[in-house]
């Protein structure tokens, strides 16, 4: 029906003016607190959420701590001792030179130059150590920092955890995005423990599930060459070379970078964690509890022997990860036995989920 009315039109179109862009805003807005927590990655991220064997059948394992560096009688005769013989061996090394330079000018110029480059090579060797063994210590710093930052309120002591954490993971690709995320939401969160759960989350998350990665794949292969192999030198040796390579390869992963020295107290803290907690002594009650008798019946002793040797290899792995990792776990879930047990044996995982 056409509308007769006066003074009615047509619709037309027309164009509206463009509205002027806003200015950015200069100033920024004021912090807010969030007290349901922020959470920017989700727990399905969370490398050692999804275990489903019951806890109660695995073995308790406690978190690994540095050794306390103490001084005592046998450091300090080792020094003393190390003193003497520096200079015993400057003395020869003395008297070599001159013995040279008194047959031949030559002969001495060559024995001073070669002498000049081994003590270059020397303090180069040691520099490097040192170097090494700091990048330990800032790991423990940062750790033992981030425990006393989650106790306290404010969020100063969180927001410098959190800066010396990226700037030891700097060079490491995995940490890119989490980097990124966190200067996106820095002065936003005014709670210290959210800050360092956040960082948690988007900082170690990648890099904990490379460290699972790790450790699953040392396992693996001492099962194997365990389980196949006829002389128990030849299994003794294998574990000690990927122990040692899975340790190293953790530091590194977290930013320690040690040298050889570093090693060594790496390997010394590891074995006495075993140790004390009771790690090593590894055999038939696990394979009853964990494996249970049904699967253990099945296995050939052998293959029930690389299977055990495998789990000791995560042992040691966890172990590892908890002296290298530069934060306390607090809203990841720390690794455990459970999680690389369906991988080593994939029949026990059905034994825990029955018993569950």
């Amino acid at each position: 029906m056409n509308d007769k009315r006066p003074g009615s039109r047509r619709p037309a179109a027309f164009d509206l003016p463009e509205e002027p862009q806003r200015p950015a805003r200069t100033v920024p807005r004021s912090p807010a607190r969030f007290d349901e927590g922020v959470v920017l990655t989700s727990d399905a991220e969370d490398p050692f959420a999804g275990t489903t064997v019951d806890p109660a059948l695995l073995p308790a394992t406690e978190v690994a701590e540095p050794r306390r560096r103490r001084l005592t009688l046998g450091g300090i005769a080792a020094t003393a001792f190390g003193i003497l013989l520096s200079l015993a061996l400057g003395l020869w090394l003395d008297g070599l030179i001159r013995d040279l330079f008194a047959r031949s000018d030559w002969l001495g110029y060559l024995a001073a130059g070669a002498a000049a480059i081994g003590v270059v090579a020397l303090l180069g060797l040691v520099a490097r150590e040192l170097f090494g063994l700091r990048r330990l210590a800032v790991v423990q710093d940062i750790k033992q920092e981030a425990a006393e930052a989650a106790a306290a309120t404010a969020a100063a002591p969180a927001r410098k955890v959190v800066a010396r954490l990226m700037h030891l993971l700097a060079s490491r690709p995995q940490t890119a995005r989490g980097r990124t995320r966190l200067q996106e939401t820095e002065g936003e969160i005014i709670d210290g423990p959210h800050l360092l759960d956040l960082a948690e989350r988007e900082m170690l998350a990648p890099l904990d599930r490379e460290a699972r990665a790790l450790i699953l794949a040392a396992s693996k292969r001492v099962s194997i060459v365990t389980a196949v192999s006829l002389r128990a030198l030849v299994d003794l040796g294998y574990v000690l070379f990927e122990s040692s390579r899975l340790i190293r390869a953790m530091a590194e992963l977290y930013g320690g970078r040690p040298g050889s020295l570093g090693m060594l107290r790496l390997m010394r803290d590891v074995i006495a964690h075993l140790a004390v907690t009771g790690s090593i002594a590894v055999g038939d009650s696990l394979v009853q509890q964990v494996l249970g008798h049904g699967l253990a019946s099945k296995l050939s002793a052998r293959l029930g022997e690389g299977v055990i040797n495998g789990l000791m290899t995560a042992r040691i792995g966890i172990a590892a990860m908890d002296l290298c990792r530069p934060m306390p776990f607090r809203a990841l879930k720390r690794p455990g036995i459970g999680d690389f047990l369906s991988d080593l044996a994939p029949g026990a995982l059905g034994k825990g989920k029955d018993l569950t």
